[in-house]
């Protein structure tokens, strides 16, 4: 029986999905053989030699211990996409709320309900509340990834005109554009010709703090920004600069932090992104099947730390998988014991990722003891299985 821990409250559509006859399913384990979890932090965790795959039901993986992983062969999976268009309907509603002053208005009626002749009062009001539409003004999304093209897309639909930037976008991503999406050649490009921003790219070093005054200085007066991607994307001194002097009238973002409560132009949202029953089951499902399907095929997808690798899988055939560092001459080393051992490759693939390698091999022959301890002690070898 393969053991499966969960680290956090997870959709039992996903986790119903782990067969009862060859998996068993508990918050507590000494030697799991999979982890699925949320948001819960793993960095003080101990790895069990006995864990071989992690699945974060949700994108980001700063809770993950990436490092550690990678030493002891560990792959780690996310779902990118599968809480997309629970982001972008939030995303959506920071537009709206940022155009139109409904929070502000909310408060001031409630602030009334002592007053007599309510509707009278409302309709002498409702003029400090008055905001702009969002069709035919200009929308920039930075980083068009899965959310980042379900943002810009429906913009378009509302009558918007987009620009999108992505230094990076995949194939798969540029497909779900719209042909009328603009494409900006540079971020300054872009910035330079928006009512509204929406940030859509990963918390990197690279990233941290890439929207600061110097940006800032680059966008129009009044311009609206949106981040429902992380908080370290905006430098929350600079943005406080930048509403006081009027270059930014709003700013919506996910993640509050103390500095930035009660300042006025900024509306913060308690970390909604994803929170929909619908995101959560299919964070789940996602994170469940991945999890499956390495753990009995030694197929990997949507791994934050090895590569995509995939080999359709005979039902009666053996499979050997093979992590390791990405140096030169393994291949030959696995091959040449496998051979050693007269077990002939019927097929196999190797791909790599920065220093990591992997290798699926589906063999004839009898895959004894000997076999996986000569794989293993091979220099450079991380881990090895039979599946």
């Amino acid at each position: 029986m393969l053991k499966i821990q969960t680290l956090n409250q997870i959709s039992a559509k996903g986790l119903d999905l782990f067969p009862r006859d060859k998996y068993e399913v508990a918050s507590e384990f000494t030697s799991p053989d999979g982890i699925v979890l949320r948001s819960f932090k793993m960095h003080d965790m101990e790895l069990p030699s006995t864990l071989k795959a992690i699945a974060r039901a949700g994108a980001g993986v700063n809770n993950i211990p990436i490092d550690r992983c990678n030493e002891q062969g560990i792959v780690v999976f996310n779902t990118p996409g599968a809480n997309a268009n629970a982001v972008k309907e939030l995303v959506l509603t920071g537009m709206l709320i940022a155009s139109r002053d409904v929070v502000g208005g909310v408060e001031w009626v409630k602030s009334i309900k002592d007053k007599d002749d309510i509707p009278k009062l409302v309709e002498k009001g409702k003029s400090n509340f008055a905001g702009n539409e969002l069709k035919g003004k200009t929308l920039g999304v930075i980083g068009l990834g899965a959310i980042g093209a379900m943002v810009a897309n429906i913009a378009l639909e509302l009558g918007m005109d987009v620009i999108g930037y992505d230094p990076y976008l995949s194939v798969e991503s540029a497909w779900e554009l719209s042909s009328d999406i603009q494409k900006a050649t540079g971020l300054e490009t872009l910035l330079s010709q928006v009512d509204y921003i929406s940030i859509h790219v990963p918390l990197l070093e690279s990233t941290k703090d890439m929207f600061n005054s110097k940006a800032f200085g680059m966008m129009r007066d009044g311009v609206k920004i949106m981040n429902f991607a992380r908080g370290g994307l905006v430098n929350n001194n600079d943005v406080k600069e930048a509403i006081a002097s009027g270059k930014v009238s709003c700013y919506v973002t996910d993640f509050p932090s103390k500095d930035i409560l009660g300042v006025k132009g900024i509306i913060p949202i308690p970390h909604l992104g994803a929170s929909t029953v619908e995101s959560e089951e299919n964070c789940a499902i996602m994170a469940v099947n991945q999890v499956k399907e390495y753990l009995e095929n030694g197929n990997i997808k949507n791994s934050v730390n090895f590569p995509k690798c995939y080999l359709h899988k005979k039902e009666d055939g053996k499979r050997i998988t093979i992590s390791n560092k990405n140096v030169p001459n393994m291949i030959s080393e696995l091959t040449s014991i496998l051979a050693k051992y007269s077990i002939n490759i019927c097929d196999m693939i190797n791909k790599s990722r920065g220093d990591i390698a992997y290798n699926i091999i589906d063999v004839n022959g009898e895959i004894t003891d000997n076999v996986i301890t000569e794989l293993k002690n091979i220099k450079g070898v991380i881990g090895v299985r039979v599946v």
